[in-house]
């Protein structure tokens, strides 16, 4: 076959999606030497790692993604994706939305739906963009690829896609998720941010759906239940209507124990992890969370939320808590800090659970969703 592949969220996004499509189509050259691979990436000048393998080529296109999805999605001008990549048999788009394909297949992948599940954690604009452009791209698709099992219960639902049409393709964890026990890596790092005291970590971008606000708000709570020398430290970049985070900081005069470090080198996150006493991550809604598949690699012990796709992740091998009850969240924090027998056996448990996660099974996957589809 010739497969081609939106490739652009691996050159352009760091996290989230960009990790995703990095791992999946990654893994792809080890496993598959018959297909043809031609990818593409949106944006003048630019340029990032892309698969290497006899089997696979790149473009860059001329166009940003912002030109793309204005040509694409908003004006809907029908320039097929084959006159910049040839004639194909399938073509994937791993983020969201569909261009115009003549004639090949047509494979997409769906992360969440939360402009649908939390619409209220959405940015106004985004979520009326979504609302246009995700429904009109999964009716065109000939296979919907879900993160979870829990969004592809919300395609079927919210969407109205038969189910034969939506398949899972679980995320998987890079090898370099794992317990860092080498000092001058640890000090290195812990130097470099300033983390003098014992801290629990956060991570993802700021907005409302990775529910910050509750977490500060229980940290506080916790802080004044008990003597807690631990840091609140939160890892991301600002994304949307993320000022109510830093405003409660400022309210509950946490501003010198809430530490915001913004966006941080990939290379750094497994001695952040190995460093945290725990990892929180009490989101409303979820397509995986990559994160907390991470922290359990890295033997950190894993706080999480018990809602969309979170317990298919973590399995046993978290705390879990109601993400809108800050009581819940205050005992979960508490018992992963202070319960030694627990801290013990979520460590154990999370790198376990976590090797199941392989992006080399994603791959697999990946595979028989294209031969079955084509």
């Amino acid at each position: 076959m010739r497969i081609g592949i939106d490739y652009t969220a691996a050159v352009r996004q760091g996290a989230g999606i960009g990790r995703y499509t990095r791992g999946l189509i990654g893994a792809l050259p080890a496993l598959d030497r018959e297909n043809s691979y031609r990818l593409f990436v949106a944006g003048r000048g630019v340029r990032g790692a892309v698969p290497a393998g006899p089997n696979f080529s790149a473009r860059w296109l001329p166009l940003t993604d912002r030109e793309t999805s204005l040509l694409w999605q908003r004006l809907r001008l029908p320039v097929p994706i084959e006159l910049f990549l040839g004639k194909l048999d399938l073509f994937h788009s791993p983020d969201f939305v569909l261009p115009p394909v003549l004639s090949g297949r047509k494979v997409l992948t769906v992360h969440d739906l939360s402009f649908l599940r939390v619409p209220e954690c959405a940015h106004p604009v985004l979520r009326r963009y979504l609302l246009d452009v995700v429904p009109r791209s999964v009716r065109r698709a000939d296979l919907v690829l879900a993160d979870s099992h829990s969004t592809r219960h919300d395609v079927i639902e919210l969407l109205a896609v038969p189910p034969e049409r939506v398949r899972v393709v679980y995320a998987g964890v890079e090898d370099r998720f794992r317990p860092v026990g080498e000092p001058g890596e640890l000090d290195a790092v812990r130097l470099q941010y300033r983390l003098e005291r014992p801290f629990i970590l956060g991570l993802g971008t700021l907005e409302p759906r990775k529910n910050f606000t509750g977490l500060i708000e229980a940290y506080a709570a916790l802080r004044e239940r008990r003597r807690l020398p631990h840091d609140l430290v939160i890892v991301g970049g600002k994304g949307w209507l993320y000022e109510p985070i830093f405003e409660r900081v400022e309210s509950l005069g946490l501003g010198d124990r809430v530490r915001f470090l913004g966006h941080v080198p990939d290379a750094d996150l497994p001695a952040l992890y190995s460093l945290a006493a725990c990892f929180a991550y009490p989101s409303f809604y979820e397509g995986f969370g990559i994160p907390v598949l991470e922290a359990m690699a890295c033997g950190t012990p894993v706080v999480t939320a018990r809602t969309s796709s979170l317990p298919e992740v973590a399995g046993e091998a978290a705390v879990y808590v109601d993400p809108y009850n800050t009581e819940s969240l205050v005992e979960g924090l508490d018992r992963a800090l202070h319960d030694e027998a627990l801290r013990a056996t979520l460590r154990e448990g999370g790198r376990e659970r976590a090797q199941s996660f392989t992006w080399e099974r994603a791959g697999r996957e990946l595979l028989e969703a294209y031969r079955a589809v084509a």
